[in-house]
C-alpha cells in the first residue's frame, strides 16, 4: 500500500502515532470525530483516539433521522430547536447530501388523535416548516406538510388500522443512510485532511496537556503531549472528568422485517396514548428493515459498553405501534433491537425525557475541555464550540471554523450523485467515493466486478467491495468492526451469522494481499 491515496490513515493501534501534537480528541462517536475534523482543518495538529472502534458508542444507537428540532420547539426549547433545524440543513445540502435523504412522516389521525390534538400536531408541523424556512433549509430539499385523505393515508401506509383513521398529516424530515456511516465518513475526512485516527487505544489519565495511553492490540502504554485535550466521549464523559455530572437516559429501538408492516412507504409517526406530543416512530430503511422507536428511560447505575433493550421497553414499543396499525405486532416479529444512552446533562430535576438537549462545553480544573449533551444532528455545531474552547484555554494559534461550508469525502450535489453509474449501494454509501471502494477492492483482490458486489444472501446487499475498503481505508480490525459498525447486518443477529463468513473472506483477503495495512 504504497500510494499515499491507500494508506489507511484510520489505524487500529498505537503503532507510529505522534507523540506530541496540539489537539488530542478523546473518543470516536459523531461528536469527537467531528472534533477531529474541526481541529485538523483550523491547521492543528490533531491525534483522535478511542478505546473500541468508530462509532462504538451512542453515535450507532440513534433513530438514523436528521432531526430538525419539532419537538425540542414543543417543550420550549427554542434555541435547541433552531440549532436543530440549522444543523439539518447543513448536512442535508452542504456536507453530507450522499449520507441523506428527505423522510415522508406520516401522523395517522385515528380514534385516539382527538380533533383538538390533531390541530395541536398540525400547528407544530407548521412551525416546524417555519423552522426549516428560518434555517434557509430549501423546500426542493424537505417539502412542506399537508394533510391527507384517508384514501391518500392508506395508499402510502396500507398496513394502518382503517377503522376510525380520519386522515393523516404529512410532513418532511431527514434521514441518514446510517448513523455510523455518517461517523466513519467524518473521521475519514479527518484524516484525509492529516489528522492521526487510531482505534484501539485506550486513555488511562488524562491531563490538559497530556494523556497516557494503552494500546489494547499490544499491551503498550505511551504517553502523548498535547497544547489541548477534548474529551468527546459521552456518557463516560465523567468517568475522565469528575467536575462532569451526567443523568443518561436510554432509547431503545425494535428491528422488524418489512413484512410485518408491509407496503409502508413513508416513516409512521403513531400518537402514545396519553400523550399531546409523544410518539413511536416506525422507520423503514434502505436494508429492507424497519425501526421502531424509542423510549426514554433513566438509566441507573455503571455505564456498560453496549446497553441492551428490556422487555418492558420492547412490550411498550410493540403496543403502541400495535393500536395504530391493522396486523398486531408481536414479540417475534421483533428480529433483532438495540439501545443507546443519550449524555444528558444533569441540570433539572424531573424525568429525563424533560432534560434539555443542549449541549455544554465545560473546561476541568486539570484543563480538559469536555463536549457533552447534545444530538447526533448538531454534532458539527458542538464540534466547532469545543474547539473553540481548546483554542482560547490553550492560546493556540489557529483559523476559524470551516466545517459548515466542508463537504464530507463523497458529497456531492444529489442531482449529481444521482447521474453516477457505480453500483447504487455504494453510491448512496459512499457518494462520488462508490468507484474508487469497487477499484480498490479490485486491486486488493483481483477478483471480478461480479463477485465484489454480489450481495452477501438475498435480502441481505452487503457487498465484498465495502467490506474489503472498511478495512484498507476505515480501520476495521475484526468481523466486529465490519458487521457491527462499518455495515449495521450486526443489528440481527440471525443475519450477522449468515455474513461473518464474507466478512471473514474480507479479512483474509485484505491480509494475503496487503499483509502491512493489518
Amino acid at each position: 500500500m504504497s500510494a499515499p491515496d491507500r494508506a489507511p490513515r484510520i489505524t487500529p493501534g498505537l503503532a507510529g502515532a505522534p507523540d506530541e501534537v496540539d489537539v488530542v480528541v478523546i473518543g470516536l462517536g459523531v461528536t469527537g470525530a467531528g472534533v477531529a475534523l474541526d481541529a485538523v482543518t483550523r491547521g492543528l495538529s490533531v491525534l483522535a483516539i478511542d478505546a473500541h472502534d468508530l462509532a462504538f458508542g451512542t453515535s450507532r444507537w440513534s433513530s438514523k433521522l436528521v432531526h430538525g428540532g419539532l419537538r425540542y420547539l414543543a417543550n420550549g426549547q427554542v434555541g435547541v430547536a433552531h440549532e436543530s433545524a440549522v444543523e439539518r440543513g447543513i448536512l442535508m445540502e452542504v456536507t453530507a447530501p450522499h449520507l441523506t435523504h428527505a423522510m415522508p412522516m406520516l401522523v395517522p389521525l385515528n380514534s385516539s388523535v382527538t380533533p383538538v390534538q390533531g390541530g395541536l400536531t398540525r400547528a407544530g408541523l407548521v412551525a416546524g416548516d417555519l423552522l426549516r424556512r428560518g434555517a434557509r433549509t430549501a423546500a426542493e430539499t424537505l417539502p412542506k406538510p399537508r394533510r391527507l385523505s384517508r384514501t391518500e393515508a392508506l395508499a402510502m401506509a396500507p398496513s394502518l388500522r382503517p377503522e376510525g383513521l380520519r386522515g393523516g398529516l404529512l410532513s418532511w424530515d431527514g434521514q441518514l443512510e446510517d448513523d455510523a456511516r455518517l461517523v466513519t465518513t467524518i473521521a475519514r475526512t479527518a484524516a484525509a485532511r492529516g489528522a492521526h485516527v487510531r482505534t484501539r487505544a485506550r486513555v488511562l489519565s488524562a491531563t490538559g496537556t497530556s494523556v497516557e495511553l494503552r494500546d489494547e492490540l499490544t499491551g503498550g502504554v505511551t504517553t502523548v503531549s498535547a497544547r489541548a485535550v477534548v474529551n468527546a466521549t459521552g456518557v463516560w464523559a465523567g468517568d475522565l472528568v469528575e467536575e462532569v455530572t451526567l443523568r443518561p437516559s436510554r432509547g431503545t429501538h425494535l428491528v422488524l422485517r418489512a413484512e410485518s408492516v408491509p407496503g409502508l412507504q413513508v416513516s409512521v409517526f403513531a400518537p402514545v396514548p396519553g400523550e399531546s406530543n409523544r410518539f413511536v416512530l416506525v422507520l423503514p430503511q434502505p436494508d429492507g428493515t424497519v425501526y421502531v422507536g424509542l423510549t426514554d428511560e433513566p438509566a441507573e447505575g455503571e455505564i456498560p459498553d453496549v446497553p441492551e433493550p428490556t422487555e418492558p421497553e420492547i412490550g411498550f414499543l410493540l403496543d403502541v405501534v400495535s393500536a395504530a396499525f391493522a396486523r398486531p405486532l408481536h414479540r417475534d416479529d421483533v428480529v433483532g433491537a438495540y439501545a443507546g444512552l443519550r449524555p444528558l446533562i444533569d441540570s433539572a430535576d424531573g424525568s429525563t425525557a424533560d432534560l434539555s438537549r443542549k449541549h455544554a462545553v465545560l473546561t476541568s480544573r486539570t484543563g480538559v475541555v469536555t463536549v457533552v449533551g447534545g444530538k447526533l444532528t448538531t454534532y458539527r455545531r458542538m464540534a466547532e464550540d469545543a474547539v473553540d474552547a481548546a483554542v482560547a484555554h490553550a492560546g493556540l494559534e489557529a483559523t476559524p471554523c470551516l466545517t459548515r461550508r466542508l463537504p464530507l469525502l463523497g458529497a456531492a450535489d444529489r442531482s449529481v450523485l444521482a447521474g453516477l453509474e457505480s453500483d447504487p449501494r455504494l453510491v448512496r454509501r459512499f457518494g462520488t467515493d462508490a468507484e474508487l471502494v469497487l477499484s480498490n477492492a479490485r486491486e486488493v483482490t483481483g477478483l471480478s466486478d461480479e463477485e465484489l458486489l454480489a450481495p452477501a444472501a438475498e435480502h441481505l446487499p452487503v457487498t465484498l467491495a465495502e467490506l474489503v475498503f472498511a478495512i484498507t481505508h476505515e480501520g476495521a480490525a475484526d468481523v466486529d468492526d465490519l458487521l457491527d459498525r462499518r455495515t449495521r447486518v450486526g443489528l440481527v443477529p440471525v443475519d450477522r451469522l449468515l455474513v461473518a463468513p464474507l466478512a471473514a473472506r474480507a479479512l483474509e483477503l485484505v491480509e494475503k494481499s496487503l499483509p502491512s495495512c493489518r
